[in-house]
């Protein structure tokens, strides 16, 4: 459901919820959901598909005049694009800089974690299906009699018996 603006032209549900959420990501992680967004542009493809920014965590201020000193970038990154990112540390500092429009981060901080959640990694396909496996299945399932049931219940014993090593290797 798309909002509405003084104006009356539709505004876009990304961004109400940008609106919404950027001061809540601003609050608990110091971080702005435009660069979660732009992550890809600034850290490139490559790592990308690897890390992702976490927070941004300032350094305390004892006093209102106490100098500024830039702040850390916490990064998530899996396995290998760890050692990728500690590599270009010194690129992706300056790209996330540019991006902010000052000398906001002065060091990256690299955390070792999983990144894309199980649902999003691809599942490997179940192999092709012997003639006799195939044929038992379609035994197995036969005598049901709703055609959807059955359906179901022999895609469901292809895939079980897809994921299983071939009986002889």
């Amino acid at each position: 459901m798309a909002g509405k603006r003084a104006f009356g032209n539709p505004v876009p549900v990304s961004d109400l919820a940008t609106e919404i959420l950027d001061p809540v990501l601003r609050k608990r992680a110091g971080i702005s959901i435009g660069l979660v967004q732009s992550w890809e542009e600034i850290a490139g493809p490559r790592l990308a598909t690897h890390s992702r920014p976490e927070k941004i965590q300032w350094p305390r201020r004892l006093h209102e005049d106490d100098p500024f000193e830039p702040a850390t970038l916490i990064i998530a990154c899996e396995g290998m694009a760890a050692l990728h990112l500690q590599h270009e540390a010194g690129e992706v500092i300056n790209r996330v800089n540019a991006f902010l429009g000052f000398n906001a981060v002065g060091r990256i901080k690299i955390l070792q974690k999983p990144v894309l959640s199980q649902k999003a990694r691809p599942k490997p396909a179940p192999r092709p299906l012997t003639e006799a496996e195939k044929s038992k299945l379609s035994h197995l399932v036969g005598k049901i009699e709703d055609d959807g049931l059955r359906a179901s219940l022999e895609r469901l014993g292809a895939t079980i018996l897809g994921e299983r090593k071939p009986k002889g290797s």
